[in-house]
């Protein structure tokens, strides 16, 4: 097992008006995850959070710190978002285990010294998605599944974008001090995502696009809503999105995504909405 990280830094609105579509994605996509026996770690400099995957076959992947944290354990300061959008698997968390389906999810909080991935079947493995921010209390571990989240039920036939919300981590779910995660689901048929499209200024966001057959794509909207842009996404990326930016996207099929937050707040619907008609 090794440890592939990259560091990126953050970048202004007025810069990316002019960027071409590699400088977009070389900024914003991350394209390198769910590598087998790999921990790969994006640190992005939008609230300090994590981007990353392990995908345990040939043995457990381990959570290890890296130089650039400064810290003795990777979780010595921080809280851990952890779901599972492969086969079955199991999360160690200082020797205890915590068993994953396809779609559940693990929170990990500050101060577990100790985590491991593992696949029950190396034919058909776990590929666990990661999101980490900094963290200042130590809140419980928790294993949250489909059953016991909030769901939104959103959207209809009609607008394309018929889905549900499955909102695992969110503060009427499981104490944490600023991450919070999702999965949405959309329904065959659909395939607009976060439509009307919307922004928060208080914190940032990732989309990690899944479930999405090998020939079809996402097209993801950033940017500001004067300014918009957009990147061709594929199954199995994500992509990272400033405060300043949209996000929304529409696909070739329905499919599933990951959105993760950290910011300011924890009020989920902190956000300003801006419908197709304000866009340009």
């Amino acid at each position: 097992m090794s440890v592939i990280f990259e560091s990126r830094y953050p970048t202004h609105p007025d810069d990316v008006k002019r960027y071409d579509t590699e400088q977009l994605r070389q900024h914003f996509l991350v394209d390198n995850l769910m590598q087998p026996d790999q921990l790969v770690l994006c640190y992005t400099h939008y609230e300090r959070v994590i981007v990353g995957s392990a995908v345990p076959v040939t043995g457990p992947v381990q959570l290890e710190t890296v130089a650039a944290l400064k810290a003795d354990y990777f979780l010595q300061r921080r809280e851990l978002g952890i779901i599972n959008v492969g086969g079955s698997g199991v999360v160690e968390v200082d020797g205890q285990r915590y068993p994953l389906q396809n779609k559940e999810a693990l929170y990990v909080g500050m101060g577990a010294r100790q985590v491991s991935f593992y696949s029950d079947n190396a034919a058909t493995p776990a590929k666990f998605y990661l999101n980490s921010a900094p963290a200042h209390h130590s809140y419980p571990t928790k294993h949250l599944t489909m059953d016991n989240c909030t769901v939104l039920q959103m959207g209809a036939q009609a607008t394309s974008n018929e889905r549900a919300i499955h909102q695992l981590m969110i503060n009427d779910v499981v104490e944490t001090c600023q991450l919070q995660m999702g999965l949405t689901v959309l329904k065959p048929g659909s395939v607009w995502n976060t439509m009307p499209a919307h922004q928060h200024d208080r914190r940032m966001e990732a989309y990690f696009y899944f479930d999405l057959a090998p020939e079809q794509g996402v097209c993801h909207f950033m940017g500001q809503p004067q300014q918009t842009r957009h990147i061709w996404v594929a199954n199995e990326q994500a992509v990272v999105s400033p405060a300043w930016s949209i996000h929304s996207g529409c696909g070739t099929s329905n499919y599933a995504f990951i959105w993760g937050m950290a910011g300011e707040n924890l009020d989920y619907h902190d956000m300003d909405k801006f419908p197709a008609s304000a866009m340009r």
